[in-house]
C-alpha cells in the first residue's frame, strides 16, 4: 500500500535557520497540544543545555488536536506519466489535500508514481532504488519519457506568486540517452524556466527533500529500515530526517571553506580554489556580507588577495598614466616640435664639431707628416752613414786581402828558400858531425894504441898468453852472442810495435764505431719517435707539434670558456698554415723552425695565464713552446711594397695558405717571411743569391733540400725530411719504418764488428804481453853479455904483441887524424856559411809571414765589423722602409680625413640650410643628436601609442575611473572578508553551541513524541541517543505498563516492531517540516490490528492539521484505487471523483 500525506509544519528553533536559508520558515502547531504552541525562547534552550544529559530532560504535553489550515505551498496537486517505466500513460490524476491512499495489486503503477515524484522533481536515478541510470525508466521501445507534476503555490508563503500563480507546473523530459531536460511552467501553461537551478530554488523554497527517507519512503527503504536492526543506520536515519546532518556538513563545510579563505589570502594565491571559495561564501553568507553577484573573475580577484591587488593597483597606475599621458598630449606634440627644432640644430653641431675634430686631426696629421719626414730625413741620413761605413770596411778589407795575396807567391818562394837552406845545412852538419864523430874515433884508437904499446913495453911476463887468448875468444863468442841477441831485440822490438800498433788501430776502429754506434742509436730513438708521433697524427694531426698539444688546447678552451683570455690564444702556429707546393716542406720548416710550435697571445695578461697552463703539461727543465704577444688585428700587413719578388721562385709568404691574419701577422714579425724565397735547386739557389746580386727585398734564400743560402754564406740543413708539414704522413711512416729497420741492422752489424775488434784486441793484446816478457828476457841476456865482455877484457893480461906493429899502426893513425881533422874544418866553415844562409832565409820568411798574419788579425776584426755594419745596413734600411710604409700609411690617411673635411662642409652647407628651414633662428641645444633623436622617437611612439590605443579623452577617463574604482572596491572587500572571517570565527562558534543545543530539543521532543505514539496501544517505549558514538538503540515494553520488561525491537514480532518503526517514523515527522510524506508499503509486515491502529495515527496527525473547524472525516481522505494493467493498455482507468462520492465512501 503506498500513502501520501500532506506534512505537517516545520517547527523552527528561535529562527535559527534564517541565515542560513536551509529551510522556508512556517508556521507551527504541536497536534499534541490544544492550544497554539509558542516558539520555545533561548532561555528554555539555555535550559536545556544546562540539564546536561538529553535523555534525562523531561516534557510534559497535552494530546490534542490542532485547528492549523491545510497546507498552501508546496503539496502535490496532480501528476502525470508517459512512457514512464512499464507504463504507456499514467494519470493526469489529482491528490487531496490531506491524506492519500494509492492502492492496487502489484504491477499497477503504485511504485512507479512515486518513482515518477522523485525523479521527476530531481532525485538522482539511484536514490529510487529502481535503477542507476535515467534511461532505465523510459519504456521498451520508446524514445523518451515525460513526467509532469503540479504543486501548490498559494499563501504567503508561496515562490514568485506573480509569475507562476497559484500552481507550478514541473515537466522533465527523459532521452533515450540518459540526458533530461526540465520546462517550470506557470500555472495557465507558460514556460517560465527551463533551468534546474531554478526548480532547486522551488525545492529549497518549500523544503521539499525527495531524497530524505522521512519525506518520501521508498518500497525498498521501507523494506530495508523496517529490517534494519543496526542502531548506527537509525541515528543516521535521525540525522537524515531531521536534517541535523546536512547542517553538520554544512557547518564542517563552512569552516573548511573558512581556513582555505584564510589560507588564501595569507598566501596571495589565485586559482580555481578561491574562486570556489567564493562561490561558497556567497551560497552561505550572502544575505550577510556582500551582494556577489559579479562575475567569477571578479571573484578570483577578491579570494586572490594581495598579490591580486598589486595587479590591479598597477593597472589602476598604468590607466592613469595613460590618462595624464592624453591629457598632456597636445603638449607632447608641442615639446615634439620643440625637439624637431634642436635635432636639426643639434645636427649642425654634431657636424661642427666633427668638423673641428677633423681639422685638428688634419693638423695634427701634418704635423706627424713633418716628424715621420724628418725621421726618414734621419733615417736616410744614418743609413748613408750605416752604408759608408759598410763601404770603408769593406775597401779595408779588400785592401788587406790584396796585400794578402800579392805577398803570398813571395811567401811561397820564401818559404821553399828556407827549406833548400835548411837542408843544406842539415847535410853539412851530418858531415861535419860524420867527421867529428870519426875524429874522436881516430883520437880514442890513437890513445889506445899509446896505451897499448905503453903496456907491452911494460909487459915482461910472457906466460899468460894461452889464458889470454882463451879470455880473446870468449870475449868473440860472447860478442858473437850479443849481436845475435842484438838482432833478436829488433825483431822482437818490431813486433811489439806492430802489435801495438795494431791494438791502437784496434781501439781507434773499436771507438769509432762505438761513437757510430750511438749516433745510429740516437737517430733511431729519433726515428722511432718520429714514427710514434707520425702515428698519432693519423688520428690528431696535433700531436705531430707534442704530444702534450691536444691537452693543452683542450685547457685553453676552458680557460677561455671561464674568461681567463681577452681573446682565445692561436697555436701551434704549424697548425694554421698550409702548403701550397708539398715539396717546399722542408725549406719552410727549415726557415720558420721552432716557430711552427709557438703560440699567439693579446696581451701580457694573457700570455701569464697560457705560460700557466703549460706548466701543467712541460716538467720544468723541458723546453716550451715560443709565446709571441702581439696585438691581434683582422687584417693582414700590407708589405707588398717591401716583399721580396722573383718571376720564378715564391717567398715563404706566397708559399703558405694562411687563413688567420694573426698567425700571417706574426709570421711576418718574427721572421720576415716575405723577404725569404724558396729555391728548390742548390746550385740554383747559389746562382741566385751569391753569383749576382740578390732579388730586390731578399735577405736569404731557403733550398728543398732545407739549406739556408744567403749572399756570402751557405749553411747545410741537419734535417733531412719535414717534421710537421707532409702530408703524406702513410708514406712518411713507411720511409720512417724502413729506415727505422735499416738502422735495427746498421746497429746489429756494428755490434757485430765491435764484438770481432775486442776479440782481436784481446788476442793481440796477448801475443803483445808475451812479446814483451821475450823482449825483456832478451834485454837481461844483452846485459849479462856485456857485462862478462867488460870483465873479460878489465883483466890485465900480458901481451906479447909486436910494438913495432902498433907503433906503424898508431903513425897511421895521426896521419888519419889530421886528414879528418882538416876537412872537419872545412866542414865547419861550409856549415857555418850555410848556417848563415839559413838563418837568413828564416828570418826573411819570418818576416813576411808575420806581415801575412798581421795582415790576417787586422782582417778578422774587420770581418766582425763588416757583419755588423751589414746587420747596421740591414737594420737602417728596415728603419727607413718603416718611416715610408708609416709616411704613405699617413699621408694616405691624411688625404682621406682632408676628402672627408670636404664632404663634411658641403654636408653642413646642406644641413644648415635645412635647420634654417625648419628654424630659422638658431637655437641653443645642450643635448646630442643622438639623445634629441631617442627622445623624439619616444614621443613619436608615445604619441602613436595613445592615438592607436587609448582613443578619445572620455573613453580613457572612463577606463581609469573604472580601474580605480574596481581596484577600491576590490580592497575594500578583502579587508572586509578579513573582518568578515574573523567574525565568522565567532559565530560558527556560537552557531555549534547552538546546534548542539538544537539536536538536544529535537532529540528530547522526538523521545516525546515516540513515547506517546507507543501509549496509544498500552506500550512504553525508550530511545536512548549516543550522540559521541552515533548511534540509536530502541527499546520497547509491549503490554500493560510496567508489569512487562523493556525489550530490544529484535525480540518484538514482527506487527509490534512495525508498529513500534511506525511510530519511531510518526515521531520524526513531528520534528521534521515538510510539505508532504510519502509512504511505499510501511504495513508490510503488520498484522490487521498493528495496521487499523497505524492508519488511525497517521489520518490523526493529518486531522491536526486540518482547519479549527471540525470537518467530516471523509474530508480527510482520498483513496485512489488502480487497476490490473491489460496488456496493450495505455491509459489507467482512473474515474475522477467528486466530492460528494468521497463523502458517500466514507
Amino acid at each position: 500500500m503506498s500513502v501520501l500525506t500532506a506534512g505537517s509544519p516545520y517547527i523552527d528553533i528561535n529562527g535559527k535557520y534564517e541565515l542560513l536559508d536551509l529551510m522556508a520558515k512556517r508556521k507551527e502547531e504541536n497536534f499534541f497540544s490544544p492550544e497554539n504552541a509558542k516558539r520555545p525562547r533561548q532561555e528554555e534552550l539555555d535550559d536545556f543545555d544546562k540539564d546536561g544529559d538529553e535523555d534525562e530532560c523531561t516534557v510534559s504535553f497535552t494530546n490534542g488536536t490542532s485547528t492549523l489550515t491545510a497546507a498552501e505551498v508546496g503539496i502535490i496537486e496532480s501528476i502525470q506519466l508517459r512512457n514512464f517505466m512499464c507504463h504507456s500513460m499514467l494519470g493526469p490524476f489529482k491528490f487531496g489535500s490531506n491524506v492519500n491512499f494509492v492502492v492496487g495489486n502489484n504491477g499497477s503503477g503504485k511504485s512507479a508514481v512515486l518513482t515518477a515524484l522523485i525523479v521527476g522533481l530531481g532525485g538522482k536515478a539511484i536514490a529510487t532504488n529502481r535503477g542507476s541510470s535515467l534511461k532505465g525508466f523510459v519504456k521498451d521501445g520508446q524514445n523518451s519519457a515525460d513526467i509532469s507534476i503540479t504543486l501548490r503555490n498559494r499563501g504567503d508563503d508561496a515562490y514568485r506568486a506573480n509569475v507562476y500563480g497559484d500552481s507550478i507546473i514541473v515537466q522533465q523530459h527523459i532521452s533515450m540517452d540518459g540526458s533530461r531536460s526540465y520546462k517550470l511552467k506557470s500555472e495557465t501553461g507558460a514556460v517560465v524556466s527551463t533551468r534546474k537551478e531554478e526548480l532547486i530554488g522551488i525545492l529549497d523554497h518549500f523544503n521539499i527533500q525527495v531524497d530524505n527517507p522521512v519525506s518520501v519512503l521508498t518500497q525498498e527503504m521501507s523494506k530495508q529500515f523496517l529490517q534494519s536492526k543496526n542502531e548506527g543506520d537509525k541515528y543516521k536515519f535521525f540525522m537524515k530526517a531531521t536534517q541535523l546532518e546536512q547542517m553538520k556538513e554544512d557547518y564542517s563545510y563552512i569552516m573548511e571553506t573558512k581556513e582555505r579563505t584564510k589560507e588564501q589570502i595569507n598566501q596571495g594565491e589565485e586559482g580555481s580554489g578561491s574562486v570556489d571559495g567564493e562561490k561558497n561564501f556567497e551560497m552561505i553568507w550572502a544575505d550577510v556580507m556582500w551582494d556577489m553577484e559579479g562575475d567569477d573573475e571578479n571573484g578570483s580577484q577578491i579570494c586572490g588577495a594581495e598579490n591580486r591587488l598589486t595587479e590591479l593597483k598597477r593597472q589602476c597606475l598604468e590607466k592613469e598614466e595613460r590618462f595624464q599621458s592624453i591629457a598632456g598630449l597636445s603638449t607632447m606634440k608641442t615639446n615634439l616640435e620643440y625637439l624637431k627644432h634642436e635635432m636639426a640644430w643639434a645636427v649642425v653641431n654634431e657636424i661642427e664639431k666633427q668638423l673641428n675634430a677633423i681639422r685638428d686631426n688634419i693638423k695634427i696629421g701634418e704635423d706627424r707628416a713633418a716628424r715621420l719626414e724628418r725621421k726618414t730625413e734621419e733615417q736616410q741620413v744614418r743609413l748613408n752613414e750605416a752604408e759608408k761605413k759598410y763601404k770603408d770596411i769593406q775597401d779595408k778589407l779588400e785592401k788587406i786581402s790584396q796585400e794578402t795575396h800579392a805577398r803570398a807567391p813571395e811567401c811561397m818562394a820564401l818559404k821553399a828558400d828556407v827549406t833548400s837552406k835548411k837542408k843544406a845545412y842539415n847535410e853539412a852538419e851530418v858531415l861535419f858531425k860524420r867527421s867529428l864523430n870519426e875524429y874522436k874515433a881516430l883520437k880514442k884508437d890513437d890513445e889506445q894504441l899509446c896505451k897499448r904499446i905503453e903496456e907491452l913495453r911494460k909487459s915482461a911476463d910472457q906466460s899468460l898468453e894461452p889464458e889470454r887468448l882463451e879470455r880473446q875468444k870468449k870475449i868473440c863468442w860472447l860478442k858473437e852472442r850479443v849481436k845475435v841477441l842484438y838482432d833478436q831485440e829488433s825483431s822482437v822490438n818490431q813486433e811489439i810495435e806492430q802489435f801495438q800498433q795494431a791494438i791502437e788501430k784496434d781501439k781507434e776502429e773499436h771507438t769509432r764505431i762505438k761513437e757510430e754506434e750511438l749516433d745510429v742509436k740516437h737517430t733511431l730513438n729519433y726515428n722511432q719517435k718520429q714514427l710514434k708521433e707520425l702515428k698519432d697524427s693519423k688520428t690528431d694531426r696535433l700531436k705531430r707539434f707534442g704530444p702534450h698539444v691536444p691537452a693543452l688546447l683542450e685547457a685553453i678552451d676552458d680557460a677561455y670558456g671561464q674568461g681567463h683570455f681577452t681573446y682565445k690564444p692561436i697555436g701551434p702556429l704549424g697548425a694554421c698554415i698550409h702548403l701550397r707546393d708539398p715539396e717546399l716542406a722542408l725549406a719552410i720548416e727549415s726557415c720558420l723552425k721552432g716557430l711552427l710550435q709557438a703560440y699567439c697571445c693579446h696581451n701580457h695578461a694573457d700570455e701569464r695565464v697560457l705560460q700557466a697552463l703549460m706548466k701543467k703539461f712541460y716538467l720544468p727543465g723541458t723546453s716550451r713552446p715560443q709565446i709571441i704577444v702581439s696585438e691581434f688585428r683582422n687584417e693582414v700587413y700590407d708589405v707588398r711594397h717591401r716583399a721580396a719578388y722573383h718571376p720564378e721562385f715564391p717567398t715563404v709568404l706566397t708559399a703558405l695558405e694562411i687563413d688567420n691574419a694573426v698567425v700571417a701577422n706574426s709570421l711576418i714579425d718574427m721572421r720576415g717571411i716575405e723577404t725569404v724565397l724558396l729555391i728548390k735547386n742548390n746550385s740554383v739557389a747559389r746562382a741566385v743569391m751569391q753569383s749576382q746580386k740578390p732579388p730586390r727585398n731578399c735577405k736569404e734564400a731557403f733550398t728543398a733540400d732545407g739549406d739556408q743560402v744567403f749572399e756570402r754564406r751557405y749553411y747545410s740543413s741537419e734535417y733531412t725530411r719535414p717534421k710537421f708539414l707532409s702530408k703524406d704522413v702513410d708514406s712518411e711512416i713507411s720511409d720512417l719504418e724502413n729506415e727505422v729497420e735499416n738502422k735495427k741492422a746498421q746497429i746489429l752489424n756494428l755490434q757485430h764488428h765491435l764484438s770481432a775488434l775486442e776479440k782481436d784486441m784481446k788476442r793481440n793484446e796477448e801475443f803483445l804481453r808475451r812479446c814483451e816478457l821475450h823482449y825483456k828476457e832478451l834485454k837481461m841476456k844483452i846485459r849479462k853479455s856485456i857485462s862478462e865482455i867488460r870483465e873479460l877484457e878489465n883483466i890485465e893480461e900480458h901481451q906479447s904483441v909486436d910494438i913495432a906493429t902498433l907503433e906503424d899502426e898508431a903513425q897511421e893513425n895521426k896521419i888519419k887524424m889530421k886528414m879528418v881533422e882538416k876537412n872537419m874544418e872545412q866542414q865547419k866553415e861550409n856549415m857555418e856559411h850555410l848556417e848563415s844562409l839559413k838563418i837568413e832565409a828564416e828570418n826573411k820568411y819570418d818576416a813576411i809571414k808575420q806581415k801575412i798574419n798581421q795582415l790576417s788579425e787586422l782582417a778578422d776584426p774587420l770581418k766582425d765589423e763588416l757583419n755588423l755594419a751589414d746587420s747596421e745596413v740591414d737594420n737602417q734600411k728596415r728603419g727607413k722602409r718603416h718611416y715610408e710604409d708609416k709616411q704613405k700609411e699617413h699621408l694616405d690617411t691624411l688625404n682621406k680625413k682632408k676628402r672627408e673635411l670636404d664632404m663634411k662642409e658641403k654636408e653642413l652647407e646642406e644641413k644648415m640650410s635645412q635647420a634654417r628651414q625648419i628654424c630659422p633662428e638658431r637655437i641653443e641645444v645642450k643635448k646630442s643628436a643622438s639623445i634629441l633623436d631617442k627622445e623624439i622617437n619616444r614621443l613619436r611612439q608615445k604619441i602613436q601609442a595613445e592615438h592607436a590605443s587609448h582613443g578619445d579623452r572620455e573613453e580613457i577617463m572612463r577606463q581609469y575611473q573604472e580601474a580605480r574604482e574596481t581596484y577600491l572596491d576590490l580592497d575594500n572587500k578583502v579587508r572586509t572578508l578579513k573582518r568578515f572571517i574573523k567574525l565568522l570565527e565567532e559565530i560558527m562558534t556560537h552557531r555549534f553551541k547552538t546546534y548542539q543545543q538544537f539536536r538536544r530539543c529535537l532529540t528530547l521532543r522526538c523521545k516525546l513524541y515516540f513515547d506517546n505514539l507507543l501509549s496509544q496501544r498500552a506500550y512504553c517505549g525508550k530511545m536512548n541517543f549516543d550522540h559521541k558514538n552515533e548511534t540509536l538503540s530502541i527499546s520497547v515494553q509491549p503490554g500493560e505498563g510496567n508489569k512487562a520488561a523493556f525489550n530490544d525491537m529484535r525480540a518484538l514480532s514482527g506487527g509490534e516492531r512495525s508498529f513500534s518503526t511506525v511510530c519511531f517514523i510518526l515521531s520524526l515527522w513531528s520534528i521534521a517540516e515538510s510539505p508532504f510524506r510519502c509512504l511505499d508499503e510501511f504495513d508490510v509486515y503488520m498484522d490487521m490490528v498493528n495496521r487499523r491502529i497505524a492508519m488511525d495515527m497517521i489520518l490523526k496527525m493529518a486531522d491536526s492539521q486540518r482547519f479549527r473547524h471540525s470537518l467530516p472525516s471523509s474530508k480527510l481522505i482520498r483513496i485512489l484505487r488502480m487497476s490490473d494493467p491489460e496488456r496493450g493498455q495505455t491509459t489507467l482507468p482512473f474515474r475522477p471523483v467528486s466530492q460528494e462520492e468521497e463523502e458517500d465512501r466514507s
